[in-house]
């Protein structure tokens, strides 16, 4: 008897799911899921946004490489038209000067003073016996046979200054580098395998030219540790050093005299 009605029960139970009167489990609200898709939403449109102001219409991924040296070029082309116009202001001005101290003692004298300190000062094109040296970078090899780095291959900064100060210990009376005249504060500087002195962008292989008593000079180059560093990665890495004697000639100083700051000696 129990088990008929335990199986009327029953039936009723399935009777009563086959026409969906059964309560339904209520459904788990997810709160923090519900906020954060706006906020994912959001913050998507955001880098969008972004993205595409960034672009400016242009790929992200386009090779602006031709850009970068178009933009080079130009503002070589600036700094050349700039060099030109201040020739010829400076010209103008020593024209005027010299005219002036024509009627003028006071400025006569003082032009005077101010020739009598071109040489030393480096205004003036100088020639004599001396030493030439030359660096370059290593011809391109197969790495894949090499253990050496693109860094083991190229001159740098520092090779540079080492010959310069090793010339400058030696009595060097006057210099240059890749034909242009350096003072004491000249900064010789290097970006990738290039030379950049006086705002001007050089390539190797750097011409250094030094006048001043050639033994003296070159007994300084073979004590200089920097010089002597780099003529074993010569031997390493085939480098390129030369070393001449001879009579040579450093032109005058042409750029920008004007100092950013400077003190009394004492």
């Amino acid at each position: 008897m129990e088990y008929t009605s335990g199986a009327t029960s029953w039936q009723k139970v399935l009777r009563r799911a086959a026409a969906g009167l059964l309560p339904r489990r209520p459904r788990q609200r997810r709160p923090g899921w519900s906020i954060g898709v706006p906020l994912i939403a959001a913050a998507a449109g955001l880098l969008f946004t972004t993205t595409a102001t960034t672009a400016g219409g242009t790929a992200l991924r386009e090779d602006r490489r031709p850009q970068l040296n178009q933009l080079i070029e130009d503002r070589r082309e600036q700094v050349a038209a700039s060099e030109r116009r201040a020739a010829t202001l400076r010209g103008e001005v020593e024209q005027r000067t010299n005219t002036l101290a024509g009627s003028d003692a006071p400025i006569k004298d003082q032009q005077n003073r101010a020739q009598g300190s071109l040489q030393n000062a480096g205004f003036t094109a100088l020639g004599g016996p001396g030493v030439t040296v030359e660096l370059n970078d290593a011809p391109q090899i197969d790495q894949t046979q090499s253990d050496a780095s693109n860094d083991d291959l190229v001159v740098h900064q520092g090779d540079v200054q080492a010959v310069v100060n090793a010339l400058w210990a030696g009595g060097a009376e006057a210099m240059s580098i890749m034909n242009v005249r350096v003072l004491t504060t000249s900064a010789v500087r290097c970006v990738g395998n290039t030379l950049l002195l006086h705002g001007r962008v050089y390539s190797p292989p750097f011409k250094i030219v030094a006048i001043g008593d050639p033994a003296a000079l070159q007994q300084a180059l073979a004590s200089s540790e920097g010089v002597r560093l780099f003529k074993d990665a010569v031997d390493d890495y085939q480098l390129g050093y030369k070393e001449t004697a001879s009579t040579v000639r450093v032109p005058a100083f042409e750029d920008s005299t004007a100092l950013r700051s400077a003190t009394v000696p004492r």
